[in-house]
């Protein structure tokens, strides 16, 4: 991936399975998270050797072409999404990512069941999915929400909000990244 033209930070993770993410792996979907320099080389994905080979091993593949409107934190050290669009309203994408303390990851784990059951009655959520490059330790969450209103009211509001306090005040992660991102079209190519 580092030697694709254009890649400014890429990623490829495992998920979990079940409803949005669980302890249990998915060993049938794969995540590929890629950060373009701009949208020409964006436009060239598909034409890559990057995608070719990712995409020869799959049965299918869904792209989402995202613009980030706000992103905080860090992910191995930096924060790889530049704020690039206004966000009015609509759908909203998230990738919350976290690096879970060694000492920690009992407790984390023991929330994992709770925080999805939570999430999988929530008003406006679309799509959901546990992606990681560890499981249980650099793992990271995406969503697709209706609206911005519906995905605060489940993340600060809900259930999740009494995990988030606990993370907070445990001091769970070693490093986060909260990101927001609205749908583009596909870039020309």
């Amino acid at each position: 991936m580092q030697q694709t033209e254009g890649v400014l930070f890429g990623k490829l993770m495992g998920t979990g399975g079940g409803f949005g993410f669980s302890l249990k792996p998915d060993f049938r979907t794969y995540a590929l998270l890629i950060v373009w320099e701009n949208n020409s080389y964006a436009g060239t994905y598909y034409d890559t050797e990057l995608f070719g080979r990712f995409n020869q091993q799959a049965e299918s593949q869904t792209t989402h072409w995202m613009a980030c409107v706000q992103s905080h934190g860090s992910w191995g050290g930096k924060n790889p999404f530049s704020t690039s669009a206004p966000y009015e309203r609509g759908p909203l994408m998230v990738i919350t990512r976290a690096r879970v303390r060694w000492q920690k990851i009992p407790q984390f784990l023991l929330q994992v069941p709770r925080a999805s059951k939570s999430a999988e009655h929530a008003k406006g959520l679309v799509f959901t999915k546990g992606i990681g490059e560890w499981p249980a330790i650099e793992q990271a969450t995406f969503s697709i929400w209706a609206s911005e209103s519906e995905m605060k009211s489940y993340a600060y509001r809900a259930a999740h909000q009494e995990i988030i306090r606990k993370v907070k005040k445990e001091r769970w992660y070693g490093e986060e990244l909260f990101a927001r991102f609205v749908p583009l079209e596909e870039p020309v190519r």
